[in-house]
């Protein structure tokens, strides 16, 4: 395979990597607190150490995975009425206890487990300003959650929610669908702006990412016919030679 095909071929992989992207946006439509991904490409150039570009000549670029961008702009609220479902309005993030160490979430349809703990749906402890698990004292009235993240029953508050923030929200691994991870340092949101009774859905607009799709399944198409095309053309080339000598 000569240069055009290998230009053409790192374009497929690019465009296989955006598709499968694609494709976990869609499918977490409905997944709550799901922030949208996006590839960045960029050019690739190709060029032997020492030997410089003859005249006429152009350096071979390639196609680049560049990196991952997430879109973490707010998700549409929607209201449930469960006391325990809980969305953030701003930059904000939950912290989820797990066996791994600390979790942030923006998914905040949390339950109350057997042992009296708030949970998130995978069962992890939801934590309190104080770094452990906020716990609902057995037969307490109902819950009330404050705008600053503040829990009361009737026997009055029993703990805060840790609402925090990130420098660099890009810098934020993802864990799974809903979890992310990070090794930069936290702090303490100012203002945690935490609605009871709501959950914040994905940031993502079906028909937006299906048009996407469909766009980039073409590209892919393209590229895929045009290494065909080379094949076939470097083939009767070969052939044509052949039938000569």
């Amino acid at each position: 395979m000569e240069n055009p095909g290998y230009i053409a071929l790192s374009r497929m992989i690019a465009q296989q990597r955006a598709l499968d992207v694609r494709a976990t946006n869609i499918a977490n439509t409905n997944t709550p607190g799901f922030k949208a991904e996006s590839v960045l490409f960029s050019d690739y150039l190709l060029q032997q150490k020492g030997i410089t570009t003859p005249v006429g000549g152009r350096t071979v670029q390639m196609v680049q995975d560049r990196a991952t961008w997430r879109d973490f702009g707010q998700g549409e609220l929607s209201k449930t009425g469960n006391p325990l479902d809980l969305a953030l309005q701003g930059d904000g993030f939950f912290v989820i206890g797990t066996p791994r160490g600390d979790r942030y979430t923006r998914a905040g349809r949390f339950t109350l487990s057997a042992a009296g703990q708030i949970v998130d749906m995978s069962g992890n402890a939801v934590l309190g300003t104080d770094g452990q698990p906020v716990s609902v004292p057995q037969d307490d009235g109902p819950i009330a959650v404050a705008g600053d993240g503040t829990i009361s029953t009737d026997s009055g508050p029993i703990g805060k929610f840790h609402v925090v923030q990130f420098d660099s929200q890009q810098a934020l691994q993802a864990e799974g669908n809903s979890l992310f991870t990070t090794t930069q340092p936290v702090r303490d949101a100012a203002q945690p702006n935490v609605s009871q009774g709501m959950v914040e859905g994905a940031n993502i607009q079906a028909v937006v990412e299906l048009t996407r799709m469909m766009g980039e399944m073409r590209e892919f198409e393209l590229a895929s016919q045009f290494v065909d095309g080379e094949a076939a053309r470097q083939q009767s080339a070969i052939d044509h030679i052949g039938h000569k000598s």
